[in-house]
């Protein structure tokens, strides 16, 4: 395939003086080369050993990076203030400030949530003669947020906060160079992108820094930071310090889901990881103790589809194929690395939990983009599954060059009432995200789909009693879109709380197929993240429980931790506790029951 390399950036002359053409006019011509080596490697692990010459130096390859690309910062509007970083605090501080009271059957343990917190001040993007790439919006350095909650004999409640990074190898090779050393490799001009990658792979042995911050997760009484780009990192839950990469004793060697799934009665662990290169999605079983793989599959997929989540139910596996993929060769041919296509197939496997690539059961499905799964579990004959849909992925965002406000507030645009068709192809309204079920037959192969939640709010990271996972379930809960604020800052955010009554009709809207649902909203001009479930001490039903989530006021730039009580769901909250600092817009949370005395 022949690559046109234009010298001419953004109608800028292809060289300003600080530019030495006789450093850049060999690495184009290194380009080529690697373009040409390129399509014989992809089909299997690089090895960075081979592909760089000996006789390049780091400081060579640092010096040639330093002159030829600009790091820019990517500002922040004052409605995205809330996504900016915070410092580490160093060590927990005692929480006194408390409206309303800890339940004296809430659990003690630590709610902890991961997010974004990029190093050295925010997201960067780079301009170079090869064009301009950035970091989305979902980069940055994980970051860990723990609330703390514990008893002492009088039954008296202590409350700590505690904030740290997670310390990847990245993180402290940037944090050592302190400067941003790696080019974003994700968005941008291809070109831009492409050189981006072989840079990092040449410099570091990476093609993109290990961010780690999407999810925190436990298992064997162990605990997990987690981002799906690279394998988890182990972390001392009470003092929040990164104790290394779990590999699963060197079994597992590739990226690990955000989202692993503990198999109901078994206790074993259900990953994947999905990767640019071939095999593009691999299945894994971990045994309940964490120390063994005990089942490990390629499923053979002929293209990387980019799945942020797997399912469980008593006896299989639930893969998400849907047409949202990362494809190298589609970079090297001038296209994006990520992208979703409308006109793409979407899939829904089911495998047995030990079963291989050919004994998978695929239901073809209406195109959409599902990045996370409410719940799967068998019913009778069929398989169901409940996610959060919408017509056209988030991820990345807009290309280089569009309006990215005007691609937001199309793409957020909340739906009318009625208004049941979206045109995605005119971008309105393709971003709601709408509560949905797949029907999937195992003895006839026929599927069955359909909305469960109407048109009045958009709703995504879910979460369900975690009891219940693999089983069928009554109830589910979500954050709720803000879609008018999301529009206008042109970042999503959350300004609410969904219960859903899976079993329960829709009474007041009449929507067909809908099921009841319940909002907690709160007020104007505050946002959640990272919500979760909280078991009740002795509870006996399934929403016996609260729903524990950060929230954040734009207008007075305190941070709280809102406690609601899930069976008086739209109340008011049993508890608000204030935080001593500002905690930014993040993504998952969970709570871990454990002791936390110190």
């Amino acid at each position: 395939m022949a690559i046109h390399v234009s010298c001419c950036v953004h109608g800028r002359p292809p060289f300003s003086d600080n530019f030495d053409t006789l450093k850049v006019k060999p690495f184009f011509s290194a380009i080529k080369t690697l373009l040409g080596e390129l399509r014989q490697v992809l089909p299997m692990r690089i090895d960075v050993s081979k592909t760089i010459n000996t006789t390049t130096t780091a400081k060579i390859l640092d010096a040639f990076v330093d002159s030829v690309f600009e790091y820019v910062d990517q500002p922040l509007l004052p409605s995205q203030g809330n996504f900016a970083p915070v410092d580490e605090l160093g060590e927990s501080v005692v929480i006194t400030n408390i409206e309303g009271n800890i339940p004296d059957n809430f659990p003690e343990g630590v709610y902890i949530r991961n997010g974004p917190n990029p190093l050295f001040g925010g997201l960067k993007s780079t301009q170079s003669v090869f064009g301009r790439s950035r970091h989305i919006w979902i980069e940055g350095e994980g970051m860990l947020h723990a609330l703390y909650l514990s008893r002492d004999s009088d039954c008296k409640w202590t409350l700590r906060y505690n904030n740290r990074h997670v310390e990847t190898e990245t993180f402290k090779l940037e944090k050592q160079r302190n400067k941003p050393s790696f080019l974003p490799a994700i968005q941008g001009d291809s070109l831009a992108v492409l050189s981006a990658y072989l840079l990092n792979l040449l410099r570091f042995g990476k093609v993109n820094k290990y961010i780690s911050n999407t999810n925190v997760f436990e298992h064997s009484g162990k605990f997990y930071s987690i981002a799906e780009n690279h394998m988890p990192q182990e972390i001392d839950i009470l003092t929040l310090k990164t104790l290394g990469n779990w590999d699963v004793c060197g079994a597992w060697n590739r990226p690990f889901t955000s989202h692993p799934k503990r198999v109901p009665g078994t206790g074993e662990l259900v990953i994947m990881g999905v990767d640019a290169t071939k095999p593009f999605f691999e299945v894994g079983v971990l045994s309940a103790d964490g120390k063994e793989l005990i089942h490990k599959v390629d499923i053979k997929l002929n293209r990387c589809s980019l799945c942020h989540e797997v399912g469980v139910t008593q006896r299989y596996i639930v893969i998400l194929d849907f047409p949202l993929t990362i494809d190298i060769m589609r970079l090297v041919g001038g296209g994006p690395l990520i992208k979703y296509n409308k006109e793409g197939y979407a899939r829904i496997g089911i495998m047995r939990r030990y079963g291989d690539a050919n004994s998978i059961c695929w239901f073809k499905v209406e195109p959409n983009c599902t990045f996370h799964i409410l719940n799967s579990f068998e019913d009778g004959d069929e398989v169901v599954v409940w996610g959060c849909r919408a017509l056209e992925a988030i991820i990345p965002g807009p290309d280089m060059g569009l309006d990215k406000f005007d691609w937001y507030c199309r793409g957020f645009k909340p739906i009318g009432h009625g208004e049941e068709n979206v045109d995605a192809s005119a971008g309105d309204g393709s971003l709601f995200t709408r509560c949905y079920e797949w029907r999937l037959n195992m003895k006839t192969g026929q599927v069955t789909e359909r909305n469960l939640t109407g048109t009045e709010f958009s709703m995504d990271f879910p979460m369900i009693n975690g009891n219940f996972t693999g089983l069928k379930n009554r109830f589910g809960y979500t954050q709720v879109v803000d879609s008018i604020a999301s529009c206008t800052s042109g970042m999503l955010k959350c300004g609410g709380l969904a219960k859903l009554h899976f079993e329960e009709p829709d009474r007041k809207r009449k929507l067909e197929g809908a099921i009841e649902v319940e909002y907690n909203m709160f007020e104007k001009n505050s946002f959640c993240s990272g919500a979760a479930f909280v078991s009740k001490k002795g509870g006996v039903e399934e929403d016996d429980g609260w729903i524990i989530t950060f929230v954040h006021s734009e207008d007075t730039n305190l941070s709280q931790v809102y406690v609601i009580d899930t069976k008086k769901f739209s109340s008011d909250p049993v508890a608000k506790i204030t935080l001593p600092c500002r905690v930014p817009y993040g993504f998952h949370g969970a709570f871990m029951q454990i002791s936390t005395d110190t």
